[in-house]
């Protein structure tokens, strides 16, 4: 069975940073892409961030420039690093993996069970 697990969510003023983790755990072959993606209230879920397995990057235009997509093979972990903060930021934050379970078998897509990132002051 494989998990998502992120971290790091919190309540933050204006300007302020954050840094979310998430950890995959189970038995399974390899983890390809993983990325954040972000859901405020009434909204859709959006793609915030996303990173290939060979560390290639891709950005919202909306947070170009203030968050950072990084990942930890060794340790199965993905990380998100929001930098000045804003209001419209506030969303529940969640992580996607792209994971074999077996060598043999297709990716399947994983998703964690979220965190709150509240910008307010």
């Amino acid at each position: 069975q494989v998990q998502l697990v992120e971290s790091g969510g919190g309540l933050v003023q204006p300007g302020g940073s954050l840094r979310l983790s998430c950890v995959a755990s189970g038995s399974f072959f390899g983890i390809y892409a993983m990325a954040w993606y972000r859901q405020a209230p009434g909204k859709q879920r959006d793609l915030v961030a996303g990173i290939t397995s060979d560390g290639s990057t891709n950005y919202a235009d909306s947070v170009k420039g203030r968050f950072t997509i990084s990942r930890d093979n060794a340790k199965n972990t993905v990380y998100l690093q929001l930098n000045s903060l804003k209001p419209e930021d506030t969303a529940v934050y969640y992580c996607n993996a792209e994971i074999k379970y077996y060598w043999y078998t297709n990716t399947e897509r994983y998703w964690g069970q979220g965190t709150q990132v509240t910008v307010s002051s």
